[in-house]
């Protein structure tokens, strides 16, 4: 389906820098279309089973491609992916949401919060503490096991503050990010069902994405 996109970042990967982008634009803008008209395809379909993503418009979940290299010791311009992150609200949205990432040979399908502020991961952790037996259910379920694993992302060496360090899931509670991942390789990113694949996959870390919006939204 994303031909294009994959073969303009292979491209941009070998050759980024403002002179070959500038040359390129519009085989970058075909290829931005072609991303966006994915995500305007996903949008609507992820919205029957999560009705609060109905309103959302591709270019309000759409990262930019230029990157912000002012603390970077990589001066590299221009992003080698494109990525778009689907939660009420866009991509600036504090709630968990779904995030498709398209980069040859490194693309995949994700899900979550990633980087929440002090106060919203407290509410996360103690929406686990509270809630354990629900939300390793969750984290149990076939679907969630054969799929994502487990639940990826930086973590605290020590329990975090506030919670009994005796907790019998306390691992849970060291997480800075809760975010699941599905690789995804550039095949299947190409293949003609690849949307459908995508919805059915976002769909399956409803669970997993409501569970801490009910933290989040509290």
């Amino acid at each position: 389906m994303s031909t294009k996109v994959l073969e303009f970042l292979s491209e941009l990967k070998e050759n980024n820098d403002r002179d070959w982008f500038k040359a390129n634009k519009l085989y970058y803008e075909e290829a931005r279309a072609e991303f966006k008209s994915m995500v305007e395809n996903l949008i609507p379909a992820l919205a029957i089973i999560n009705p609060l993503l109905s309103n959302l418009e591709a270019k309000d979940t759409i990262f930019r491609i230029y990157r912000d290299v002012r603390f970077s010791k990589d001066k590299s311009p221009y992003k080698i992916a494109m990525g778009a992150y689907m939660a009420p609200g866009g991509r600036k949205s504090l709630l968990a949401g779904h995030y498709l990432h398209i980069e040859p040979g490194n693309s995949f399908l994700a899900g979550g919060s990633h980087c929440p502020k002090g106060d919203h991961l407290k509410s996360i952790r103690s929406e686990i503490y509270y809630n354990n037996s629900e939300f390793n259910a969750i984290l149990n379920s076939g679907d969630f096991k054969n799929l994502f694993g487990e639940i990826e992302g930086d973590r605290l060496k020590r329990p975090p503050v506030g919670f009994p360090k005796d907790f019998k899931d306390i691992e849970l509670l060291k997480f800075k990010d809760y975010t699941i991942f599905r690789k995804i390789d550039d095949k299947a990113v190409e293949r003609p069902d690849f949307l459908k694949m995508s919805v059915d996959i976002f769909n399956k870390m409803n669970p997993f994405i409501e569970f801490l919006n009910r933290a989040l939204s509290g």
